[in-house]
């Protein structure tokens, strides 16, 4: 069974995210792994040790990239491929090309990937490449379970658990809940320094910088602005009732 990992490298989401010049400043910051892609790795492991076979992870983005690669390598992936190319966007149409692209070269039996991204969040990366490729996509999985060429997947619905049954090839997203990531052993560490270990370009895909251009742009970036104090209401009940109706109607303007 081959199982390819979609993962991204995310700030430590205990930074502290400065804004400069319109643009997150990476100085000195902390990446890891995005956390929702983490229970991806875990989970191709578990199924590995279960089933057989390989597991590649596979990620999109600057040379630092490489240390998270290499982080899941140690975790217990065999394989990681690295697609660094300034030419590539992070608009999500662009990188879901990318990544379909690749896959669409490689035997695969399942694709694992992270809900979504702690940083842009907007969860499109997957579906895009499961429509991309032509296969089912289950979103939000808590339970994967394989058996006869077929997943059962049980999925968090607002809430609620939805089961899903489908054929493999299929590409699966993560939530919190799958399970329970594990740490990188020393001897990991040291064997992932072995591992293989690719990186390509766009031009090694066959693409050009027009076939991925952005269907989307960002404008402005800043940080929410701060919050005001907190104010304490006087009076007995009925007083404050009337005081706290007054400022939603002329302050926060929710009336």
């Amino acid at each position: 069974m081959n199982i390819y990992v979609l993962m991204k490298q995310t700030f430590d989401t205990e930074e502290k995210i400065v804004i400069r010049d319109g643009e997150v400043s990476e100085d000195g910051a902390k990446f890891v792994i995005n956390p929702y892609d983490e229970y991806a790795v875990e989970e191709a492991i578990r199924l590995k040790e279960e089933h057989g076979g390989s597991i590649i992870v596979v990620s999109i983005g600057p040379e630092r990239c490489a240390e998270a690669l290499r982080t899941a390598l140690a975790m217990g992936a065999d394989e990681a491929v690295l697609i660094s190319d300034e030419r590539i966007s992070g608009d999500e149409f662009a990188v879901s090309k990318v990544l379909a692209a690749y896959l669409g070269k490689q035997s695969y039996d399942l694709v694992l990937g992270g809900n979504f991204s702690v940083d842009h969040g907007a969860g499109q990366v997957a579906i895009r490449v499961a429509h991309l490729l032509n296969i089912p996509h289950v979103s939000s999985v808590v339970k994967l379970e394989l058996s006869g060429g077929r997943a059962a997947a049980q999925r968090d619905a607002e809430g609620d658990t939805e089961t899903l049954e489908v054929a493999l090839p299929a590409l699966f997203t993560a939530q919190q809940g799958l399970n329970e990531p594990r740490y990188p052993s020393l001897p990991g560490i040291m064997k992932a320094k072995k591992k293989p270990f690719q990186q390509l370009t766009l031009d090694d895909l066959g693409l050009t910088e027009a076939d991925i251009a952005s269907k989307t742009a960002r404008d402005t970036l800043s940080l929410p602005p701060e919050r005001k104090a907190g104010q304490v209401l006087q009076g007995d009940p009925q007083q404050q009732v009337a005081q706290l109706v007054h400022l939603l109607r002329t302050e926060a303007k929710a009336l």
